[in-house]
Parts: structure tokens; sequence; C-alpha cells
């Protein structure tokens, strides 16, 4: 059944909670997300900060299995001739090779190590889908206030991903569709004046949903989550994924695409 969406006066999309929210509680990460301390505009973190971060990820995921991290992250596991293992993942529509137990990110198309900001959000992808055991999206939607601690870092998500999305494309949504569609694959959604379902992670889908302005209200809009994002990604890693969906799109939107 479709979920129906419906904005309030204040500006922010409502209708959409699930009835109840599994009572999930998130693995302990070793490391927080680097990027919190941005997002929360406290402190820029150093690139020490990241490679600290992606270190203790790789410790704790190395001695996993990796034919069943494979199956619970989405990923397709490879052997060569010489037993060297590696997965091949789906990140923003990109395929990315992950040395096994290196665990070292790249690019499958150019052989280039993806920036490391997102090899942190990649490998902390990987730690919540083996703790979770490669949950299934429900097709139940959250927004990000829902997400435990999402309050928290509320107004960076708002900063760097639901703002920009609506300031770019408020007055011309049917180009996020196109462009969406273009760089992401995505598929068209059925709420709002315009939305998409894009799958950024294998396990992890997002809707971004704008709706046009009126006489009563300013353009709006929103990005949604199946309620299982919980159980995979942090709240900091959830605000930083969102906005490394949306920032590709306005770069698009800017260059004419």
């Amino acid at each position: 059944m479709a979920l129906r969406i419906k904005r309030s006066r204040g500006g922010e999309p409502h209708g959409f909670r699930p009835e109840k929210l599994p009572k999930v509680a998130l693995a302990a990460r070793a490391v927080r997300c680097a990027p919190c301390t941005l997002l929360c505009g406290v402190l820029m973190p150093r690139i020490d900060d990241y490679n600290q971060a992606a270190a203790l990820a790789r410790e704790t995921l190395s001695e996993k299995n990796p034919d069943l991290m494979a199956r619970f992250s989405g990923s397709d596991i490879t052997r060569n001739k010489a037993g060297a293992i590696s997965l091949t993942l789906s990140f923003l529509n990109q395929a990315l090779r992950i040395t096994w137990p290196n665990l070292e990110v790249f690019f499958e198309k150019t052989g280039e190590e993806i920036p490391i900001q997102q090899q942190v959000l990649v490998l902390h992808y990987l730690q919540g889908a083996w703790v979770s055991s490669g949950a299934e999206p429900t097709g139940e939607w959250i927004s990000f206030q829902e997400v435990p601690d999402g309050r928290f870092y509320l107004d960076a998500f708002q900063r760097r991903a639901k703002n920009p999305l609506v300031q770019t494309f408020g007055e011309k949504v049917e180009l996020m569709v196109t462009l969406a569609e273009q760089a992401y694959g995505a598929q068209t959604f059925d709420q709002g004046d315009a939305s998409v379902l894009l799958r950024p992670l294998p396990m992890v889908p997002v809707v971004l949903i704008l709706w046009k302005g009126d006489e009563e209200f300013p353009p709006e809009g929103n990005i949604l989550f199946d309620q299982t994002i919980i159980r995979i990604l942090s709240a900091e890693d959830i605000a930083w994924l969102a906005g490394t969906v949306v920032y590709p799109l306005i770069g698009m939107a800017k260059q004419g695409h």
C-alpha cells in the first residue's frame, strides 16, 4: 500500500510514521563517524581522524567471514586464481572494489581509492550490515527525526541535505527527478509533487520528496529512509549519507545538466 504523506502548516511532511517502530538497539561502533564533528559545525575533522575511524572499522571487519559479509551487505564476492578475495559493492550507482581482509576501497572502473570520508561511510555500512545480519528493507518510511539521536543532528541534516535540496530544486522539481534518474538510476515515487526512490547502498533505500510552492506555502521537501536504516547506520552516518546523495545532484544542476 502506498504511503500517503502531506505537509503540515510548519512545512514538515507528516503522516508517514509507521504505526510502531521496532525496538532495535544500535550496535556500538568502535568509533563514531568522523564527519559528525563537521556536520555539527563544531570542529573540522582532520584527515587523521578519518584515517583512525577507517582503521578501527577495518580492524573489526577483517575478522568477519567474507562470504557472509557479501550476503549481508548485498555485495558480490570474487576470488582470483591466487585465492585473493574482494567484494564488489554498489555505492551511489558506482561499483566499488573492496579488498579482503585489508578492506581497502577503490572505484572498480578506475582503480582509484575513494575519498577517505566515503571510505568511512562504506566501512560503517559494512559493520551495520553485519550486525543486522543483512536486514532487508521493509517499505516502512521514517524521517531523520525518527532516527535514534536524529534530533540531535537535525540542524546539521537540514543544512547539509534537506535545505540545499529544496533551495536548488523547489522551483524545478522535475529537474530533480531527471537528474536523480541520470545519476543514480532512481525510480519515480508517488509522494509530493515530485519524488524519487534510490539506493545509495544496497540495503539502504532513500526517498527524496519535493512540494512546489503555492500561495500558502513556500517550496518544501524531505528525505525519508527505510526504518531498517537504524539497524545499519548511526544518525551522523545517515546525515552524511544524505548530503552525499544530494550534493552531486546540485552540482549537476549548476552545470546545466
